[in-house]
């Protein structure tokens, strides 16, 4: 019913934190790497604000496929109250029933697969920074 709010207000979150981190943050870190061939690559050390616009990305995403999939089945109207069960106010409990399981957990287990993706994208940052201290004493 409206259990899409609830990633969708994070990801409004986390959009307006984005912004307000980058704009706060200096220049990325960089790392010259000297190759074997005697060229040097630059390597730019990826920003919070860009791995949390990950996570508002797929918040947004996720989000909007599943108010897709309310408008579809007649969930979500264009007439106010926009969510028809809460034409009956009986109804209004089971819709924040199911905005507290539903869509909590939707929103936690999306920001925890964003946790995995960061941590993925660390181990292979030291990595490449390590290999580019391997190759520089050699």
């Amino acid at each position: 019913m409206a259990c899409f709010l609830v990633p969708a207000a994070e990801a409004v979150i986390t959009t307006v934190a984005s912004k307000v981190i980058k704009s706060k943050e200096s220049s990325p870190e960089t790392v010259h790497i000297s190759l074997d061939d005697s060229t040097v690559t630059e390597a730019v050390k990826t920003p919070f604000s860009q791995k949390l616009k990950w996570l508002s990305n797929l918040l947004w995403g996720g989000s909007s496929l599943l108010a897709f999939e309310h408008v579809w089945h007649g969930e979500v109207v264009p007439w106010f109250p926009f969510i028809s069960v809460a034409d009956n106010p009986a109804d209004i409990a089971m819709m924040f029933n199911e905005m507290l399981t539903v869509g909590v957990t939707m929103a936690v287990l999306v920001t925890a697969v964003w946790g995995g993706i960061l941590a993925i994208s660390n181990v292979i940052e030291k990595r490449a920074v390590k290999s580019a201290d391997i190759l520089q004493l050699k």
